[in-house]
């Protein structure tokens, strides 16, 4: 059997927590983890201005790692050698603790927010907010050029 994987044009690789660990073993790369959720209209906003924007695609495909991450899943996920697990805060809302730690800029966290983080899972920078599709691309040239 004969497996191969298709890029599509347009489209940005998204990885799971999960894999970051091993995939930094092959190729080391600053990760992107753009957190949100499904009810925020800025995060949809964005991801889909991320999608069409075809230099920022190229960008995130070749120099970075990229976790597209809801605050509210709800599943248990091991990063960087510990658990984090959902935290609810009402009958049917809550946070997942890793939204918080990596999302959390001077006390609170907010959609979307993009934290990117070093080979080594370190917050190298965090940015609350909605980005425009030049604005982000800046980001990610000089995140990608910082040594």
């Amino acid at each position: 059997m004969i497996v191969c994987s298709l890029s599509v044009k347009g489209q940005v690789k998204t990885i799971k927590f999960e894999q970051i660990s091993e995939l930094q073993k092959v190729e080391r790369k600053p990760v992107l983890v753009f957190i949100q959720t499904d009810w925020c209209k800025y995060c949809h906003q964005m991801k889909q201005t991320l999608k069409k924007d075809q230099p920022s695609t190229n960008l995130l495909n070749k120099k970075f790692y990229v976790v597209f991450f809801n605050a509210e899943e709800r599943r248990t996920i091991s990063f960087a050698g510990r658990y984090f697990k959902f935290k609810p805060t009402g009958a049917t809302t809550g946070v997942h603790e890793l939204a918080e730690a990596l999302g959390t800029i001077e006390g609170s966290l907010s959609y979307p927010t993009l934290c990117f983080l070093n080979d080594k899972n370190e917050i190298i920078y965090q940015y609350g907010g909605y980005l425009d599709s030049k604005s982000f691309l800046k980001t990610l040239e000089i995140i990608s050029s910082a040594k």
